[in-house]
């Protein structure tokens, strides 16, 4: 019965398809919108689909004293899935637009270990926006968004960097006040001139409804476990070329060439209240107050041979509260450590975690270009890149935190299929609960990826 009912399941479906798509008015797409269906003859008013799925192949040197399912695990070999995301978006009508995307992130043999593994995908976004003028100067919006204050690589489109990965930090709050960088906002954003702006008032999720277990308040900030205040975010782009980009939020990694870019910018985010801390038998709060200025520059070099010139340099100051020190580790390969006395309100300091986030300064750079084709050009073109973060956190006190990555790109069809190799070099820090902080060593990951997104 089961098999009957689902063939004329599919048999419906596929009529149905083929009636939508021969009917007055909703042509058949072509080849290269091959998930996109127009609404109207002239394609102004769509609905389309985008999927994407990174597959991480991954061997990692461990920090000091990690532990991978209470076993010791000096080093991993590690098999994930970095980001899987179905995007559904469109212009409904002249006025409206309306934008989903649902996923997981970092899903690998650790995920959920404490929990259910089947539970991973949930809604990244889910956003309603009403353009108020006829042209972009002026876009109001509204839901479950990523339309942020600090950076372009807090608002990143994923399918469309150069590096392999972002550099996550300037994702501020990632997974503590709201779901993986997307927060319940109402915005507006638009672009008029050479200006490209956003604003946004936010409504930060809890740390409480973040599912980790949280840290017991301490002289160091972190964030506060009662009340919770509103965020106000801004970021400006000057832009001296071609206009980015500016159908959804988010912001292109590289344009392959097909605009010419440069840009400065600056962003920031303010919030009362955000952290706690202890002082004597007094609870202080913190105020949280990020800033960034940075410049982007994304330029044809020539156009015959299709090679491209990609660059970033941005400077963040983040004040998160007294000494506030957060360890990371992307899709961590470990799950634990058998070190006694660790601070605990810095996090995992296991398997490739180091300190990402905190009180101080930091600098991102990253540099790349775009290799003439290949005589067979369809075999795609070599993309590499360098990329190093510097940072100054207050609480590692003279400790400067260096974070480097190189890496190669193999755009077999630009980003709808690449390949990517890289290598990153870490320090490997211990951080105690009497504030004694050791670099043991350094730490290497070499990562292969493997992207597809159409």
């Amino acid at each position: 019965m089961f098999l009957i009912n689902f063939t004329r399941m599919k048999k419906f479906i596929f009529t149905l398809i083929s009636v939508l798509i021969t009917l007055e008015g909703f042509p058949q797409t072509p080849y290269k919108d091959a998930l996109k269906l127009n609404l109207n003859p002239e394609g102004t008013h769509y609905f389309q689909a985008i999927l994407l799925n990174q597959v991480w192949l991954r061997f990692n040197e461990s920090n000091t004293g990690t532990l991978a399912q209470n076993a010791a695990a000096p080093n991993t070999f590690d098999i994930g899935l970095r980001r899987t995301r179905v995007q559904l978006f469109g212009q409904i009508n002249d006025k409206v637009f309306i934008y989903f995307q649902f996923g997981q992130n970092n899903f690998n043999v650790q995920s959920n270990t404490n929990g259910n593994r089947k539970i991973a995908a949930f809604f990244h976004d889910a956003v309603c926006e009403y353009k108020v003028t006829k042209n972009n100067s002026l876009k109001l919006g509204a839901g479950l968004t990523i339309a942020n204050g600090l950076s372009r690589f807090s608002q990143p489109a994923i399918g469309s960097i150069m590096t392999m990965d972002v550099p996550v930090f300037a994702q501020s709050t990632v997974d503590q006040t709201d779901q993986f960088s997307r927060k319940l906002s109402v915005y507006a954003r638009g672009q008029v001139g050479h200006l490209d702006y956003r604003i946004s008032l936010s409504d930060p999720f809890p740390i409480t409804t973040n599912g980790s277990n949280l840290p017991s308040i301490s002289n160091h900030a972190t964030f506060a476990q009662i009340g919770n205040k509103k965020q106000y975010q801004g970021y400006l782009i000057w832009q001296f070329f071609e206009h980015e980009s500016h159908t959804t939020p988010y912001m292109q990694g590289t344009y392959l060439g097909k605009k010419k870019i440069f840009n400065l910018a600056a962003g920031a985010i303010s919030q009362q209240k955000a952290t706690w801390r202890k002082s004597g038998n007094d609870t202080i709060y913190d105020n949280l107050a990020l800033f960034c200025v940075e410049s982007f520059l994304d330029l044809p070099l020539n156009k015959k041979k299709s090679t491209v010139i990609s660059a970033y340099v941005g400077y963040f100051n983040t004040n998160y509260g007294k000494n506030y020190l957060r360890f990371n580790g992307i899709m961590n390969p470990a799950n634990g450590n058998n070190i006694a006395g660790l601070a605990k309100d810095a996090g995992p300091m296991y398997g490739n975690a180091y300190p990402m986030f905190g009180t101080g300064q930091q600098v991102y750079m990253q540099v790349g270009c775009l290799m003439p084709k290949f005589k067979n050009k369809n075999q795609g073109q070599l993309s590499p890149y360098i990329s190093s973060s510097i940072a100054k956190f207050n609480r590692l006190k003279n400790t400067t935190t260096l974070v480097f990555n190189a890496g190669i790109n193999w755009l077999i069809q630009a980003n709808k299929t690449k390949i990517t190799l890289d290598f990153q070099n870490r320090p490997n820090y211990l951080v105690f609960e009497n504030d004694v902080i050791t670099e043991k060593s350094r730490k290497s990951t070499v990562t292969l990826q493997y992207q597809i997104s159409f």
